[in-house]
């Protein structure tokens, strides 16, 4: 009896080369997306029980980016705040010890060269407390939507009316410290538009009394010259004196202020610097466990392309035979 071999149909052929087909295409989109990203693309099946702690390892880089977000935004408003005081520092400097050397000397001409410095160095203050980090106001406290000072006109103004009312050096010196210092002071109540009250820790007000000092100093230089002529100062010259101690303590009490920020801006690049570490640590594990060797993907991607070649060529093979050419 003689056994004859059964030549499956043309078309099964085909159908199971085009499954194949289909299968390694599919196998190559994956190992491809593998060779670049250097992680497997199915962790579930690649890790097993496993992807609940790369899960968590996942999620603690994203947290660790959020905090580096929020602290990169500290570090920025931090940094500009420091430039601005430091700014602040620069332009009055030396503008104190020029007005008592003036007045020590009787020169009331370089007295009243100093005080139109010192009322421009007075706009250039106001200036550099208007600063702000994106839509934010650096020196508002909570209101920080609010740019806290338009210009130097009414406080000059104020202390103006001050000096024309009070009744001798002592008394313009009280009216003054009730007009910077208490919560019902004309400093705060039409001058300083933002708040006393700053809930975020790393926050500088103009409220803050190396600044008040400093400004108060450099109002009452401004108004020590010619230019105003006031009579209170004209029969006081202390007024003028006690001006520009204001100021060079204010400017001291500046520097210890500075500080303080620099202290902060310290713990902030040190906290960026643990997250460093944190990070470091964390991405190494992490690639560990759903991490692929690029090259050996690349390795695989090439091989799978030669059997989609392959294949490709036998299905264009097979598309051409019918079941004639088998029985020939």
């Amino acid at each position: 009896m003689i056994l004859m071999r059964i030549i499956p149909p043309n078309s099964i052929v085909s159908a199971s080369f085009t499954q194949n087909i289909a299968d390694l295409r599919a196998r190559a989109t994956v190992v491809a997306e593998e060779s670049v990203t250097g992680q497997y693309a199915d962790l579930t099946k690649h890790l097993g029980g496993r992807i609940g702690d790369a899960m968590i390892g996942k999620k603690a880089l994203t947290d660790i980016e959020d905090q580096r977000s929020l602290l990169g935004v500290r570090q920025g408003r931090l940094d500009l705040v420091q430039k601005s005081l430091a700014g602040i520092q620069d332009r009055v400097d030396g503008l104190a010890t020029q007005m008592l050397s003036a007045i020590g000397t009787g020169d009331y001409h370089g007295q009243s060269v100093v005080a139109r410095d010192a009322k421009a160095a007075l706009t250039d203050v106001f200036t550099a407390l208007n600063g702000r980090h994106g839509d934010r106001f650096l020196f508002s406290g909570d209101e920080t939507a609010t740019q806290p000072f338009a210009g130097t006109e009414q406080l000059l103004a104020d202390l103006r009316t001050i000096a024309g009312t009070a009744t001798d050096a002592a008394d313009f010196e009280t009216q003054l410290d009730d007009y910077f210092y208490s919560a019902t002071g004309g400093w705060q109540t039409s001058i300083y538009r933002g708040s006393s009250v700053a809930t975020d820790p790393d926050s500088v007000t103009a409220t803050d009394p190396a600044l008040v000092e400093l400004i108060s100093g450099l109002a009452i230089m401004a108004l020590s010259g010619s230019e105003d002529n006031l009579a209170l100062f004209q029969q006081n010259p202390e007024i003028a004196r006690s001006g520009a101690e204001r100021l060079s303590s204010g400017t001291t009490s500046l520097v210890n202020l500075r500080a303080d920020v620099g202290i902060i801006q310290e713990r902030v690049a040190k906290s960026l610097e643990t997250l460093d570490t944190e990070q470091t640590i964390l991405n190494s594990v992490y690639n560990n466990m759903v991490g692929r060797d690029q090259y050996d993907a690349a390795s695989e991607l090439k091989q799978l392309e030669a059997s989609l070649e392959a294949a490709y060529v036998l299905t264009s093979r097979l598309s051409n035979l019918s079941l004639l050419n088998f029985l020939r």
